[in-house]
């Protein structure tokens, strides 16, 4: 039984990420999409993919690498956890590596950048940092 599912999808970005893969596939949740979307908008993935299928939706992510095969994603860690969450007004996030990197963050309006975050004016809780 998995316990946390973000966790899950980040570790199979690192993984792939490592190995020079360029495509990873898990189940599909609309939180996991959400991710995805951001991961997508902020440009270090190149493209998701949600395939139907029974008994559950597949997610495909197509990983992105430089010129001469460099990694997009140097890292990407789980911030808020089941059992320690965090949560962050918009006056605490500031620029990651300024401004380099991102956090996914999950909010009342979805699940969004900090940077939109700033832009829009919402907190919300930190799901995961990428840079």
């Amino acid at each position: 039984m998995m316990t946390d599912p973000i966790a899950d999808m980040l570790t199979r970005i690192r993984n792939a990420n490592r190995i020079g893969k360029t495509q990873v596939h898990m189940p599909a949740s609309r939180m996991r999409v959400g991710i995805a979307q951001v991961l997508k908008d902020e440009g270090f993935v190149q493209d998701y993919n949600v395939e139907p299928g029974s008994p559950c939706s597949t997610l495909s992510l197509n990983l992105k690498y430089g010129i001469d095969g460099e990694t997009v994603i140097r890292t990407i860690d789980r911030i808020s956890k089941p059992g320690c969450r965090v949560y962050a007004g918009v006056e605490d996030l500031k620029p990651v590596l300024r401004g380099q990197g991102i956090r996914v963050l999950s909010t009342p309006r979805g699940v969004i950048s900090d940077r939109k975050a700033r832009v829009e004016n919402v907190g919300g809780e930190i799901l995961a940092e990428v840079t």
